[in-house]
């Protein structure tokens, strides 16, 4: 019986995508000396993604560069399978844009909002905050709510 067990344990933990995938690269654009931009890149790599950072002189050219308006901007950029993403967007949202590739030029948080990835504070506090997705002539929707 435990024989079985054990083959049944490993036969779910193989099939399982979290276990069996690799890590998904994405290449983040920040600022030197970020601090914040490092803690979001700890969450991503946390998540599974596997971050290689690059730090820019400009980041506000990079931003305008991928379609990002600036009032959608942040601390920093990910590139991700086609999709840009700014700002401290929760690995879970990236996860799900991901897996359902809607047409669209990526996700944004804009500003920097306290509680989300990175923005952690001493004290606990959060803020309402929502991920958007970034749709192509500046326009967005709402694609989910944190609090």
């Amino acid at each position: 019986m435990r024989r079985r067990h054990f083959l049944a344990l490993a036969a779910a933990a193989s099939a399982s995508p979290a276990l069996a995938a690799a890590p998904r690269p994405i290449t983040v654009m920040k600022s030197r000396g970020c601090v914040c931009c490092d803690g979001w890149v700890t969450h991503m790599r946390r998540a599974g993604f596997a971050p290689k950072v690059v730090v820019v002189d400009d980041l506000p050219r990079e931003w305008r560069r991928w379609g990002v308006p600036d009032t959608l901007s942040s601390c920093h950029i990910g590139l991700i399978e086609g999709y840009v993403t700014v700002g401290h967007i929760p690995p879970a949202d990236i996860q799900r844009l991901l897996r359902e590739q809607p047409s669209a030029l990526g996700l944004t948080v804009p500003g920097m909002p306290f509680g989300s990835p990175g923005m952690e504070r001493p004290d606990g506090r959060r803020e309402a905050y929502e991920t958007l997705l970034l749709l192509p002539n500046g326009r967005t929707r709402v694609f989910s709510r944190h609090s």
